[in-house]
């Protein structure tokens, strides 16, 4: 399935450049607006024609570039940015999850919690998609638009059924996956895509001081339960 991981990392990071970059531009037009309304204030009371002259064109330029939408259409690419973003972390295991009293557990009454938690889920997302396709189709037949893009509704909540189904798809491949290998997906969110751990960390050990050691055996330092010690 590396088609649909794939698929997926492109819109997410594709609707968010997107948006990002929409927002950018509506807000130093706005700005721009204001700022150039300020030099024709400024230059009329000076009476400095040509730079009076000047700052109206631009002015005009500016109005004449209708971002009223951008807004709408932000907040759209968020939606869906969210709903297939929140199937991604599924994938990736990058959700928030409190797993103290799990990993407590002797692992088969552990692996059995865990199971069930992902089905849950599952069920969950999968109802969600179920429901979400039945209000966009009542959306379909209401022929209602949205108020600046005057985009069809159901294209919009479109993203609910979609992103609930791929996130009920990736609970239950993560499941499946559990099931068989008995590992989950796990992020590491100290670590930074395109910059390489540094090497021989056993060696480190000589040169740990006491607050160091301290700070390393602290039950509030973050570390993968089933990680060794990197420094022995």
């Amino acid at each position: 399935m590396r088609w649909l991981d794939r698929l997926e990392e492109v819109l997410i990071a594709t609707l968010m450049a997107a948006a990002t970059t929409l927002i950018f531009v509506a807000v130093v037009q706005r700005y721009a607006l204001g700022l150039t309304a300020d030099v024709v204030k400024f230059a009329r009371g000076h009476e400095m024609e040509a730079l009076s002259a000047a700052a109206r064109s631009f002015y005009t330029s500016l109005r004449h570039v209708n971002l009223v939408w951008a807004q709408e259409l932000c907040i759209i690419m968020f939606v869906w940015m969210a709903k297939f973003g929140a199937a991604y972390g599924v994938r990736t295991g990058i959700h928030v999850g409190i797993d103290v009293l799990i990993n407590r557990l002797a692992p088969p009454r552990r692996k059995v919690m865990i199971l069930f938690g992902l089905l849950a889920g599952a069920f969950f997302t999968g109802t969600i998609a179920i429901m979400g396709a039945n209000f966009v189709r009542d959306m379909y037949h209401a022929s209602s638009v949205s108020p600046d893009l005057e985009l069809p509704q159901w294209m919009v909540y479109l993203a609910i059924p979609l992103g609930s189904s791929l996130m009920c798809f990736r609970f239950l491949q993560v499941a499946w996956n559990f099931y068989r290998t008995g590992e989950l997906p796990h992020h590491d969110h100290g670590h930074v895509e395109g910059i390489e751990p540094e090497p021989d960390a056993g060696d480190l050990a000589d040169g740990v001081d006491a607050t160091g050691e301290a700070m390393i055996d602290s039950p509030l330092t973050p570390r993968d339960m089933t990680e060794d010690r990197k420094d022995r």
